[in-house]
Parts: C-alpha cells; sequence; structure tokens
C-alpha cells in the first residue's frame, strides 16, 4: 500500500513542472580567492567551478588560491555578476566613522602605574584596592585579569592596568593600541631617581601621555622627596610646586597616607583629558593580555575603548575572531555586558590574540573569517619580507622620502654615565631646521629587549657604545628589522648620524643653461603636430632636457622636449651652427621667430 502511494506521489510530480530559472547572483571577489571559497559565493558545485577553470587552460585543485581576474572569468561564464573589492577595502570597511559629540558620554580614566623594581608599586595597588574594600565594595582581585575597575570615595569609577611595567606598556604601543589615559609614576622617597624610573619617564613622555609622580614610602626615615622633585627637572617633569603641570602626591602605601589624594588627582586629570565615549554602539577595544586556558581554550583580557561589548557579539581581535561565550570581570563573576573603560575576560576567541591587538565587533561571522584571513595573510607576508631584508633605516628614509619624517629617533646605551650625556649631547646639537636628531632613551648597560621594542614602537636606531646587545635582543632586532650599531669612538657616532641626517635633508637643484635655438620656420606633422625647424645659435640642444618658449624675450611656456630630430633621424645632442627639428610636450602655439631655451636641472647634495 505505502509502495503504491509512494509511486502515484512521484507520478504527480513529474506531470508538474520544474521551476528551473536561474538565481543570478552578485559574487564579492576579493583579490585572491580560493575554488572552494568561489563556489560558496556562486552556489555552484565546486567540481563544475573546476571544470570551467580547466577550459580557461588552469588546473587547479579545490584548495588552490586562483586570482580576482581569472575568478571574475569563471562568474561571468556561470551568468552572476561579479563585484571586485580591493584587500584594503575588507581593513576599510572596519573603521567606523568617528561618534557624534551628543553620543559621548563620561568614561573612567585608565590608569597604568610604573616605576623602578622595589619602589611599591603592587603595594600602592593593594592600599588603593583595600581602601575601597574598606569603603564597602567589593574589591576582591583575581591577578590574573590584568587590569580592574576601583570606585573612588566620591563614587567615581578608575581603571587600573596592572601590567609588569613599562615594557608591557610600550609592547602594546609597538602595536598601535594606546590604551592608557594617566600614568602613574611611583618612585621611592628615600631611594630617588632609578634606571628604570627614568625609562618609563621617557617611554611615557614618547607615548604622549600625562604623567602623576607618586613619591611613595614618606614614612621611612630617610624620606626626602624635594630632592626627586629637583631630579625630575633634568628629565623635563616639571612638578607644580616648581611652577610646571605636573601633579606631585606625597603619598605612603603601608600607613595608607594621602591615597584619596592621589585618587583626587587621577580624577582631576582626567577632567582636563576631558575623557568621553559613545556606549551606544558596536564595541572596540584593545586586547591587554591573551593565554590558553585549560578547559576553556583562549582567552583575552579585554579593555572596551568605546561602545558595549555584549554576550554573543561576533568579534575580530588582530588576526583571530570569535564569539563572546562569556563575559569575566574582575571579580570572577560573570556578566552580560561591559561598558567603556571596563576590563573583562573574554571567552570565545578561536585563537590566542596577542597583547595590543585591537578587539572590534563586527556584523556576521564570514565578515570576521574574511578579516581574521586578511590580517592572516598580510602577517605572512611582513615575515617573508622581514626574512627577505628591509631594516629600519630603509623604512624610515622611505618615510622621510614621502615626506613624513623629519626627527632621527635614537636609543642610546653605554658603558658609564658619562658617555651616556657625553653622546646625548653630540647627538642633540646635530640637526638643522629641516632634520633633527632626538635622542628618546639614553641609559647605561647592555641593550636589552625593552630598548629594542622601544625603539621599534618609536621608529628609532639603536647605538651601543662599548655594549652590546644580548641574545634575545638581538633576536627581536633581526626578526623585527631594528638596527642596531656599535661603536667605540665618540667621534664615529657624530659622523655616522651626521651623514644619516644629511640623507633626509631634501635636495636641492639649481638649474644650468646649456643652449638657444632660433624657430626659422613651423611645419605641421600627421601624428605629431606642430614641429619647428630650428637653427642652434648658442650652445647645445640635448634630447631629454627642459625647455623654455620665448616670445620677445618674455617666457610663454616650459616644458619638455618630445622630438629632436635632424633630418629625418631621432638624433641625441645637435649643437652651434646646426640646424634641427623640435616638437615640444603637449605644446602647439610655436611661432615663426621664438626662441627655444634649453636647460638642465642639477641635483646638489644638501648639506647640514
Amino acid at each position: 500500500m505505502r509502495r503504491a502511494v509512494e509511486k502515484e506521489r512521484r507520478k504527480a510530480q513529474l506531470k508538474q513542472p520544474m521551476n528551473t530559472d536561474k538565481v543570478v547572483r552578485e559574487v564579492v571577489i576579493p583579490e585572491t580567492i580560493t575554488v572552494q571559497e568561489l563556489s560558496n559565493r556562486m552556489a555552484e558545485r565546486a567540481v563544475n567551478v573546476i571544470k570551467s577553470l580547466m577550459k580557461l587552460g588552469i588546473m587547479a585543485t579545490i584548495n588552490e588560491v586562483i586570482d580576482a581576474d581569472t575568478a571574475e572569468l569563471v562568474v561571468q561564464e556561470f551568468g552572476h555578476r561579479a563585484k571586485r573589492v580591493t584587500e584594503s577595502a575588507v581593513e576599510e570597511n572596519l573603521k567606523t566613522a568617528p561618534d557624534e559629540v551628543e553620543a559621548m558620554k563620561q568614561r573612567p580614566p585608565v590608569v597604568t602605574i610604573m616605576g623602578h623594581v622595589d619602589h611599591g608599586k603592587t603595594s600602592l595597588l593593594d592600599a588603593i584596592r583595600s581602601a575601597n574594600v574598606v569603603a564597602g565594595e567589593a574589591g576582591g582581585i583575581t591577578q590574573h585579569i590584568g587590569a580592574y575597575q576601583v570606585r573612588s570615595s566620591n563614587g567615581h569609577k578608575i581603571t587600573f592596568i596592572d601590567t609588569p611595567g613599562h615594557e608591557a606598556f610600550t609592547a602594546m604601543r609597538a602595536r598601535g593600541a594606546k590604551v592608557t589615559d594617566i600614568v602613574i609614576l611611583v618612585v621611592a622617597a628615600d631611594d630617588g631617581l632609578m634606571p628604570q624610573t627614568i625609562e618609563a619617564i621617557k617611554h611615557s613622555q614618547a607615548a604622549g601621555v600625562p604623567i602623576i609622580v607618586a613619591i611613595n614610602k614618606m614614612d621611612k626615615p630617610g624620606a626626602n622627596p624635594q630632592r626627586i622633585k629637583t631630579d625630575l627637572l633634568s628629565h623635563e617633569v616639571v612638578v607644580e610646586d616648581m611652577g610646571g603641570e605636573t601633579l606631585c602626591i606625597e603619598v605612603s602605601a603601608t600607613k595608607k597616607t594621602n591615597l584619596d589624594k592621589l585618587e583626587e588627582a587621577i580624577l582631576l586629570q582626567a577632567e582636563v583629558l576631558d575623557l568621553k565615549a559613545n556606549p551606544d554602539r558596536a564595541a572596540e577595544g584593545a586586547i591587554i593580555e591573551a593565554k590558553m586556558e585549560k578547559g576553556v581554550g583562549s582567552v583575552g583580557t579585554v579593555l572596551v575603548q568605546r561602545g558595549t561589548l555584549h554576550i554573543g557579539d561576533i568579534f575580530v581581535a588582530g588576526a583571530e575572531w570569535g564569539r563572546v561565550r562569556a563575559l569575566v570581570n574582575e571579580h570572577g563573576k560573570q556578566v552580560k555586558s561591559a561598558m567603556p573603560s571596563a576590563p573583562v575576560e573574554v571567552v570565545g576567541f578561536a585563537g590566542t590574540p596577542a597583547a595590543g591587538d585591537d578587539f572590534i565587533v563586527v556584523g556576521d561571522e564570514a565578515r570576521a573569517r574574511e578579516v581574521a584571513e586578511f590580517r592572516r595573510r598580510k602577517i605572512r607576508d611582513k615575515e617573508h619580507v622581514a626574512t627577505a631584508g628591509g631594516s629600519t633605516m630603509e623604512q624610515m628614509f622611505a618615510k622621510i622620502k614621502a615626506g613624513t619624517a623629519k626627527e632621527l629617533a635614537v636609543v642610546v646605551k653605554a658603558d658609564v654615565q658619562g658617555s651616556v650625556e657625553a653622546l646625548s649631547g653630540t647627538l642633540s646639537k646635530l640637526g638643522s631646521d629641516e632634520v633633527k636628531m632626538k635622542v628618546i632613551h639614553g641609559a647605561v648597560g647592555p641593550i636589552s629587549e625593552a630598548d629594542v621594542t622601544l625603539a621599534k614602537a618609536s621608529g628609532a636606531v639603536i647605538i651601543g657604545f662599548n655594549v652590546r646587545a644580548n641574545a634575545q635582543a638581538r633576536e627581536i632586532a633581526k626578526r623585527d628589522g631594528i638596527d642596531i650599531r656599535y661603536y667605540s669612538i665618540i667621534y664615529e657616532v657624530a659622523d655616522d648620524m651626521k651623514l644619516m641626517l644629511t640623507g633626509m635633508l631634501a635636495p636641492t637643484f639649481k638649474e644650468n643653461f646649456i643652449g638657444y635655438a632660433n624657430i626659422r620656420e613651423v611645419f605641421n606633422v600627421t601624428k605629431v603636430g606642430k614641429v619647428a625647424g630650428c637653427m642652434v645659435t648658442e650652445g647645445v640642444i640635448k634630447r631629454g632636457c627642459k625647455v623654455r618658449l620665448l616670445r620677445d624675450n618674455v617666457v610663454i611656456h616650459e616644458g619638455d622636449l618630445s622630438q629632436l630630430k635632424r633630418f629625418k633621424d631621432d638624433v641625441k645632442e645637435v649643437r652651434e651652427g646646426y640646424e634641427c627639428g623640435i616638437a615640444l610636450a603637449n605644446y602647439q602655439d610655436i611661432q615663426k621667430g621664438d626662441v627655444i631655451e634649453c636647460f638642465e636641472m642639477e641635483r646638489q647634495v644638501a648639506t647640514l
């Protein structure tokens, strides 16, 4: 019975006319695409696409990459419409327009604490946190998140980034992520300025981030805050007591004194910066740190910079993508969303991103995959270029040619402090109004990874005076193409840097007069236009030189020679006393009696 019913149903189906109208699709074609992806976008069988490629004489497998021109031919053969997009358009579409002023709302400041080892950075953080616990706030912090928010006594929120000093801060800046609004520089009152303190100042100044100085350990017997304030002057940090703009607070982490004043200073600085963001939009932010967690997969700590992040959002982070499966705040509690300046741990990455990568929420999964794939390809290309060579200096000179750089940044490392000061002084004096030399960091000791990271972030050259780079620093410099130069004689440094600066100057051109030719007759030649029959009266006329057309000793045209002939032959030059035929490029208003003046532009090397 069942078989009979099935048979009847099949017969009825065969009698009905099938809808065989072909669906014409608009197929988006990037610069390169795999055969599989192309077949998916056209909704055609991959076998048919491969057959179509064979007809074009291309033997390709399903995973092979084909260029946009070939893909367009295949798309047209299948009767679809092709829409070409450039690779860069993939990235450009991610960049959203700036937010409207009306939509902007105040956001908490993001603060990074820096300073020398054992000057009390962690103690100060703990003191601020416990002060908030006392104020009735649940301030228990899971240390691994790397950032947390505290609420000040007057109800304002402050986000602290708990990074391991300046190195992570610079590594982020090297990747183009400016996450910090304010830097708190912790200096021990009994110890004074130390190498790492000075390094932290240099890194903050290079990033253009305002500094608040916190003089810690004020309860110690040997505390001398005045000496620290005076020492800071030599590093261009002028505190308010000395008539400057840098806020300076004297605190004690152990006795918990003046912590409220430090919070006030942070909020005051934030008010000056006028920190605002639009919370009613798709989230954008930066990865503070990321790692693999057992049983969870890739987990990243994200600092939301604009918009609000929700569970279920699809995102791109660097060369990775994913969907937000869970958001965990600094107290280890799951939350449903995160507002601007809020740090959250995001679960749901397809792979582990790098610290400092951008984090952008996108509309759909296909878009996220496309962007991630494009970025991976860019990283592979960059690695390939790096291995093929191309130092920082070459990149710098390319920038100079483009007119985007007129300052040569230098990191100086030497064996003794005297050498550092002498080198910094000598290099700072080099230069002119057009090009300058800027020493962004100078210190004693071997060249470390931190120096290489700073050089990468600032596009600087590293000078080692009687010191060498350690193995890790050499490895990073080789990978990132950072230029490290070793010297043992100070004059060689000055001479080398002077040569570099000279190379940065735009060359000057001097005009050299070559010859004159009088126009005796004007001929009309088909496909060429007007040709002047001339007699060279002075000097020489050369092919490829610049010319001016003079009429009654007034310049009426300046341009190039398009043709120079003697009789019917093209010639390189015609000397005085000979006749020749001259055609001017893109100019036809030639008259009998005009004079052609011929000149060359001689390039002269600019000097400082």
